[in-house]
């Protein structure tokens, strides 16, 4: 039965963009079984949905900002979530905290990417905190999902050194790199188990 990914983005999408390329050049369809089935966004105007178009991703928008409650708005995203039947949901840069009953109906196929070595600085600012705590290192982590914000299980990391004229804007750059490597290569190896 063939592996459906879905992809959720906020933004640009740069992550996602690696993760197909990777899916492409790394033949995840022969090896795995393996697709980037949608890309969805919870910004209509985010520009990674164009990006996935131009390479023949099916695309869709969930706005967070026509629904009062947050549940509401999970609960439509479940929807146009299992349209695709995913086996795995990828959150790529996809700015939304979600509810437990989103992350429990997803529990086991649900992984997100976080610009620190978790458990080191969950949340928001990472760079800027790493930096300010004094880290020798920083990096990047690809995890499970959790009811726990950016405490789920560890699937790999990537480490990236703190350089003495760094400032947040400059080591995100350098994250950023580490990131699109790491993020394709878990996922291959969460498909590989699968």
């Amino acid at each position: 039965m063939q592996k459906n990914i879905v992809i959720l983005i906020s933004g640009g999408g740069s992550n996602m963009a690696a993760i197909v390329r990777a899916a492409t050049r790394g033949r995840w369809a022969e090896r795995f079984d393996a697709r980037v089935a949608a890309v969805i966004s919870n910004k209509p105007a985010a520009g990674g949905l164009q990006f996935a178009k131009d390479l023949g991703v099916v695309t869709a928008a969930v706005d967070h900002r026509g629904f009062a409650a947050r549940e509401d708005f999970d609960a439509a995203l479940s929807r146009e979530i299992d349209q695709h039947a995913p086996a795995l949901v990828v959150l790529a840069g996809f700015m939304r905290i979600l509810t437990p009953g989103f992350v429990n109906h997803y529990a086991g196929r649900l992984i997100n990417i976080h610009p620190s070595l978790l458990p080191a600085f969950p949340g928001l600012h990472t760079h800027r905190r790493a930096l300010e705590a004094g880290c020798k290192v920083a990096g990047v982590t690809v995890h499970q999902v959790t009811t726990e914000l950016d405490h789920g299980p560890i699937l790999a990391q990537a480490v990236v050194p703190v350089l003495p004229d760094d400032d947040a804007a400059t080591l995100a750059a350098r994250v950023l790199t580490q990131e699109h490597r790491i993020y394709p290569h878990a996922i291959e190896g969460w498909l590989a188990t699968r």
